[in-house]
């Protein structure tokens, strides 16, 4: 283990036992916002402090085990502890640094996942209803809360955009590396001659943004309309100016929402992804500005990316940036993800190893 390495450690194992403390002083117990950050913190800490204590006794145990071989009658007893202490040593090191990497603040926050149909017409607007079922089916599979906040629904029921809000633990760590181009190839319902063709569907992943706290927006700065909602809804949805339309003119972001049955909600909810929306472009534009300077084949979210092809013909889904292939397209259409994102998350962990080595 690295001298640097091991003082973070120890580091973290003196601020863990200072919370300790810190957690039997009243004044601290009675203010519950500092007491939830302290215990947050608290529960973030425990895991690295608990491996790191099995390590430093590993090595008394290694340490007590070189003493012994001296004595012949526990020769063979020793050699054996301090080869399976070795091995334990280095399974706990790599352990450690795993838990000592960067910790994303978004990764525990609900997400906001937006499909648009991209090149290809219907048939692109077809394959976001398919990305929008995995999606769904996936988050139900993790227990999420799922929840349709805008919808534009194609002349044969696919999507031209449509936008889903998931609820659920983890939902953005498990699906920040989903942002990009997703391209399909098959053959479309409505083509006679069989022939194969390429379309392709965008995918953004934002994590939900807390509308007071992570976005500073001055209400001068927009612009409101209303307008009569169109499409399905009951006759009530088309007698009143229900839809709302949210411009942030110094962006340039534009939202609209028509879902609810009333402008105040269409309001609400246009403002909380106005504020998803603008939060996300700023996580993208630091992405970017980290890419410049280190590649990064998973984490950049760049939208215009391809970064997956899901081959019909034959049975395949390719990931480009980690160049893997599955051939099992049924399952993973049906939200069997779990391979692929683990896939992606360790792809993520190596490049951040590999970045720590550099700057150590």
């Amino acid at each position: 283990m690295k001298n640097s390495m091991r003082e973070k450690l120890a580091q973290l194992d003196l601020r863990f036992y200072e919370i300790e403390g810190l957690l039997q002083q009243p004044e601290v117990t009675d203010d519950i916002a500092n007491y939830r950050r302290i215990t947050k913190e608290s529960a973030e800490i425990a895991p690295v402090v608990a491996a790191f204590n099995e390590y430093v006794q590993v090595e008394k145990d290694i340490d007590s085990a070189q003493e012994m071989l001296a004595d012949p009658d526990f020769k063979a007893f020793a050699q054996e502890e301090i080869q399976s202490g070795k091995e334990r040593l280095e399974a706990l090191a790599d352990e450690l640094q795993t838990m000592l990497l960067p910790k994303d603040e978004n990764d525990d926050r609900n997400v906001f996942l937006e499909i648009r149909a991209g090149t290809g017409g219907e048939e692109s607007a077809l394959f976001a209803g398919v990305l929008l079922r995995m999606y769904t089916r996936y988050a139900e599979r993790q227990g999420w809360q799922v929840e349709v906040m805008s919808e534009s629904v194609s002349d044969l029921g696919g999507y031209r955009e449509v936008i889903v809000r998931l609820a659920g633990a983890n939902a953005y760590a498990r699906m920040k590396f989903e942002s990009g181009g997703h391209r399909v190839q098959r053959v479309p319902e409505t083509e006679a001659q069989g022939r194969i063709h390429t379309s392709a569907c965008t995918v953004a992943i934002m994590p939900e943004a807390d509308e007071i706290g992570d976005v500073n927006i001055n209400p001068a700065d927009l612009r409101i309309d209303t307008f009569r909602a169109s499409g399905a809804g009951g006759q009530h949805i088309n007698k009143t100016d229900s839809a709302v339309r949210i411009v942030h003119i110094p962006t340039g972001t534009v939202v609209e929402c028509q879902e609810g049955r009333s402008q105040h909600s269409n309001k609400a909810t246009a403002m909380k992804i106005l504020v998803t929306r603008i939060k996300d472009a700023q996580i993208r534009e630091q992405n970017a500005e980290q890419a410049a300077t280190r590649k990064s084949l998973v984490g950049s979210g760049d939208r215009s990316e391809r970064i997956r092809t899901y081959n019909y013909p034959q049975g395949r889904i390719t990931d480009h940036r980690v160049n893997l292939t599955w051939y099992k397209m049924d399952a993973m259409l049906e939200g069997d993800l779990d391979e692929m994102l683990n896939a992606l998350s360790a792809e993520y962990q190596a490049e951040q190893l590999a970045a720590m080595g550099d700057d150590a």
